[in-house]
């Protein structure tokens, strides 16, 4: 059995390395081969040669059972042609709507659609939408009043414009379409609210019944409990995400705390507070049938007292689990605990590592797109850990009983060792996902965890079912504690030493220190368990990539509508632009320019250029700024911007400034001082332009510039301007790329960043026609995802969604 599902998994995590799913003939030839190797492990007699057979059975029965799904999810594509048409479509809220500054998001059920009274074919039974409210109040908010209550189980009647699923598509970034998929959301958009145009959103019925519906709407009730017994609290999206595993409420400054001391898997309905609170439950049934609910039944002589204790801990953590809206970690424990309660109940309890692997095939069996994702593997290789460091070592020189005292020392140094064995054997790990180890993680759980796990999640249950009166009081004081732990938490995150970061490993190195903890953590008797420290010196010292002397590396990131781009040479980087402002809380820093520099285990940018204002190019700046070291910042900025006041190494961009790295030439070549001094001008008038050069080839960036800074740019420098690589002006805007401009940089290469059927119709069609009519090839970041050129090796381009392609990503 074990080596039939741990095939199994194998088969799964190679069927998601897939550029494509594979043909039904070949799914056939697996299903047989997979049936042909189960006929034969049942009938060898040769032990090793069973377990082989039988893995082999599980891999192609991975394989198989994943592209199933996989093929049965991707058939509702929305057709090209519905793409940003208006679609009226009659269905019902599915999920729990999330409330944003702009507006609400929600999943919808689709049961009708409809265009002008005719049936539209093809719109998937399932989408994501949002419905944004029209400005008002101030600074750009939203008024709440002009979106409605949106609650789950509702049914409506909307008019949407959706298109296909895309995300940005970067190295180390989120997949956005792999989440889509594993949702079964098989296309976005947004609800039409033009008054003018008069569209009818109309709700016709309140709650249409279902379980899914049911449970979400008992979510949302407890939701709106805490809520409104806490409106103004800064933690009370934590409790929220403590009692419904709904999370979008904490604010990235405190996810940033969570993350910095190790605590983030803490703020969620965990494994772990669900093993607390259905064991609190267990014990309290088992007490309470042990006494026939003092009476005279005499029931633990009809049903043994441990029977009825498990059952009850396996509903308890059944609808808790349901009330976290079903993720992998509550998965994983509720799958375990229902086998502990099988076993139990038929009198044969199973080995834990039979229960580990049970709940690892059910949690594939019914997510096959669960290996996508840290938080499956950190899951399951904690309790592994566990296991190991625990499983027949439990009792090891314990000869005789404790007394209340001993006993309760040795529940504390047994729970410190298993903090400890879990913070070392997690590294590994944990770097190869992440890249970064917190330090103080084992101080901060030895804090967070009896807090959130024994007081802080129980009392915030209790207190979101209880009366008002009374459930405010419990609310108030489960989320002071909260405060007290966030305010220590805070004060240990704000030490530079508590992360450490490094490029992630390669699998070899990945392989070496994982041998090397499962050396040092194993038994005492075991000779000489201090050398595995020595197996983690290559991811130690694994230093970050870089370009050869006079060589140099350029990133265009796939940012969605806005630029950022990173150039690196051999011992320095410089970063022009940051991307796009998505929401207050997310942008092109945070979303895709961190997660690849921590990725690369890049922790300092020497230079930042900032083209112009606008939020498509400078959305990013302030995150990257408060999370990265920036030595100097070059911007065509007002004196009043954000960024300027909190740059205290800021310069203004003009032409003539240029310097050499390492072989590395970079030349700045607008705006001039006659352009600053414009009266009235526009910001994408004094867009940095900026040329990068390395022996005979070349990057010209342009930022939003028009054509007529185009034209000043070819009267000043005429043939120097020619470059191997452009990023095209102004994301291909229609007044931008003249003829004029394009035959004089000469381009082999042109990029345009834009965003995936952007609102500007960038880039236009007539600018497309002109680079093709010239014979300039180039790419776009919304086909083709984050794009790389090595300058001086071969100047070609590498793009993203080829060279990881994967069968879900848009393509």
């Amino acid at each position: 059995m074990r080596a039939a599902i741990l095939g199994f998994v194998a088969g799964v995590v190679l069927l998601q390395c897939q550029a494509h799913l594979p043909s039904w003939q070949l799914t056939l030839l697996l299903l047989l081969g997979a049936i042909g190797f189960g006929v034969l492990a049942h009938r060898f007699r040769n032990q090793k040669m069973s377990h082989v057979l039988r893995c082999g059975c599980g891999v192609a029965a991975g394989i198989v059972w994943a592209s199933l799904l996989a093929y049965q999810a991707l058939q509702h594509a929305l057709p090209q042609e519905w793409e940003g048409r208006d679609v009226t479509v009659i269905g019902t809220v599915a999920n729990l709507p999330s409330r944003f500054d702009r507006g609400v998001r929600f999943q919808f059920a689709v049961e009708r659609a409809f265009h002008d009274g005719q049936v539209v074919v093809g719109v998937p039974p399932k989408i994501a939408l949002s419905w944004y409210g029209k400005p008002g109040g101030h600074a750009g908010k939203f008024a709440d009043s002009s979106v409605p209550a949106i609650q789950a189980g509702a049914r409506w009647q909307l008019t949407v414009r959706l298109k296909r699923p895309h995300g940005n598509a970067n190295p180390y970034g989120f997949d956005y379409e792999a989440w889509l998929l594993e949702q079964r959301i098989r296309a976005t958009g947004y609800v039409r609210s033009d008054e003018k145009r008069a569209y009818k959103n109309v709700k016709q019925d309140a709650f249409v019944f279902s379980f899914g519906s049911a449970i979400h709407s008992v979510r949302g009730w407890l939701r709106d409990r805490i809520e409104s017994a806490l409106p103004h609290a800064p933690y009370a999206g934590v409790l929220v995400a403590l009692v419904i595993g709904e999370q979008r409420a904490i604010p990235s400054v405190d996810w940033e705390i969570f993350t910095r001391t190790g605590i983030s898997h803490l703020v969620s309905i965990s494994g772990l507070h669900i093993t607390m609170i259905a064991g609190m439950m267990a014990m309290l049934m088992a007490t309470l049938w042990r006494r026939s609910f003092f009476t005279r039944a005499q029931l633990p002589l009809r049903i043994p007292t441990q029977k009825i204790a498990a059952l009850t801990g396996a509903v308890v953590a059944l609808l808790y689990v349901l009330l976290a809206g079903f993720g992998v970690p509550a998965q994983r424990t509720l799958y375990m605990l229902t086998v502990v309660a099988l076993a139990l109940w038929q009198g044969r309890l199973t080995n834990v590592s039979h229960v580990m692997l049970l709940a690892l095939g059910a949690v594939l069996l019914l997510d096959p797109w669960a290996v996508l994702w840290p938080g499956f593997w950190l899951s399951f290789a904690a309790v592994g850990v566990i296991l190991y460091v625990s499983v027949g070592r439990a009792f090891q020189g314990q000869t005789r009983p404790l007394s209340t005292g001993q006993g309760i020392w040795h529940a504390l140094q047994t729970a410190s060792r298993t903090q400890y064995a879990v913070t070392i054997g997690l590294v590994p790990l944990t770097m190869l996902l992440f890249g970064q180890v917190s330090l103080i993680s084992p101080l901060a759980n030895a804090i967070a965890i009896p807090l959130i796990s024994l007081l802080v999640t129980p009392l915030a249950l209790l207190g979101s079912v209880l009366p008002v009166p009374v459930a405010t009081e419990v609310l108030s004081f489960a989320h002071l504690c909260l405060s007290a732990l966030v305010a220590c938490l805070s004060w240990m995150s704000h030490f530079t030493w508590v992360v450490w970061s490094a490029p992630l490993p390669s699998i070899p190195i990945f392989i070496i220190a994982l041998a090397g903890t499962i050396w040092m953590l194993a038994p005492r008797a075991w000779p000489a368990r201090w050398l595995g420290i020595f197996c983690w010196l290559p991811l130690i010292f694994n230093a970050p990539s870089h370009p050869l002397e006079s060589e140099a590396w350029v990133t265009v990131f796939d940012v969605g509508q806005g630029s950022a781009v990173l150039i690196e040479t051999r011992h320095h980087r410089l970063l022009y632009d940051t991307g796009p402002a998505y929401s207050p809380e997310s942008d092109g820093g945070n979303r895709v320019v961190l997660p690849y520099l921590r990725g690369r285990g890049i922790h300092a940018i020497d230079k930042m250029i900032v083209s112009h204002k606008d939020s498509d190019h400078s959305g990013g700046a302030l995150s990257i700024l408060k999370s990265s070291r920036v030595d100097e910042v070059y911007a065509s900025l007002p004196q009043e911007s954000p960024i300027t006041q909190f740059s205290s190494k800021q310069r203004p961009c003009r032409s003539g400034e240029i310097w050499v790295w390492e072989g590395v030439r970079f030349a700045v070549l607008h705006p001039d001082a006659a352009a600053y001094a414009k009266p009235n001008k526009k910001s994408n008038e004094i867009s940095c332009v900026l040329k990068v050069s390395v022996g005979a080839q070349s990057l010209l960036l342009t930022g939003d510039i028009s054509k007529a800074e185009e034209a000043v740019l070819i009267a000043r420098y005429g043939k120097d301007l020619r470059a191997t690589v452009l990023l095209a002006p102004h994301h291909g805007g229609a007044h931008s790329s003249s003829a004029s401009f394009l035959e004089t940089v000469k381009p082999q290469w042109a990029v345009f960043q834009v965003g995936y059927r952007n609102r500007y119709h960038h880039p236009r069609p007539d600018v497309i026609e002109r680079y093709e009519s010239l014979g300039i090839p180039y790419l776009r970041t919304d086909a083709s995802g984050a794009i790389r050129f090595a300058l001086e090796r071969d100047g070609e381009p590498e793009t993203y969604r080829q060279s990881a392609a994967r069968y879900w990503r848009h393509q």
